[in-house]
């Protein structure tokens, strides 16, 4: 489904995007949220497919001169997506890249276990990425990595709003990919959002708690 529309907030996003994973059949043994912004969103969605809520965690590999530029993510368990192009266009050295791969995995695994004690299972399940939208995929695209390497049995990434530019690449990382709107003239994921306001990891980890399982 490809429109303009705005969402009002998360909740608002997460809801819609529930009812269009149940409409198009997809299953979920669990869903993964992505701190934090994804809670919300992935509070609704659990509901919606009858699911438990966890997290998956990346951070961001931000370039030497331009933190906010993505040149690659890592995921808690060091899973590493890494945007090749990017990296030699702007000569980054590799050490930079090892050094900073290794201080945010760290920095994911503790975000993860302030969240909750105990990673799930995923071997065999049928697990759900949802996030409350996609730029450049950087962080989406480890957190892909991270789960697939834990052997489940279908991956399904489901957001509400993404830059087409970056769809195709993840499709080809993911069993289904269900994504509301691809808007053309896509700047950045807030844009497509009402209320858009930052969440904090009290009000993140209150979603996992909803249903028990934090």
């Amino acid at each position: 489904m490809i429109n303009t529309k705005r969402f009002a907030d998360r909740i608002d996003a997460g809801r819609q995007l529930g009812e269009a994973l149940r409409e198009a059949g997809v299953e979920a043994d669990i869903v993964l949220a992505i701190p934090r912004g994804g809670l919300p969103l992935g509070r609704a969605v659990a509901d919606a497919l009858n699911g438990p809520l966890d997290i998956v965690v990346a951070k961001k590999l931000g370039a030497p001169t331009n933190p906010e530029l993505a040149i690659g993510a890592v995921a808690a368990d060091g899973s590493v997506w890494r945007n090749e192009a990017l990296i030699q266009s702007r000569n980054v050295d590799e050490a930079y890249i090892e050094r900073t791969r290794t201080e945010e995995a760290e920095n994911a695994r503790e975000k993860a276990s302030r969240y909750r004690d105990e990673p799930p299972e995923l071997s065999g399940k049928r697990v759900v990425i949802v996030d409350d939208g996609v730029a450049t995929g950087a962080t989406a695209r480890a957190c892909i990595e991270q789960v697939r390497s834990e052997a489940p049995e279908r991956l399904v990434l489901a957001v509400p709003v993404a830059s087409p530019r970056t769809i195709p690449d993840l499709e080809g990382l993911v069993d289904e990919l269900v994504c509301l709107q691809r808007p053309s003239e896509f700047r950045a994921v807030g844009q497509f959002y009402d209320r858009f306001g930052q969440v904090s990891d009290e009000e993140a980890m209150a979603y996992l708690d909803e249903d028990g399982t934090g």
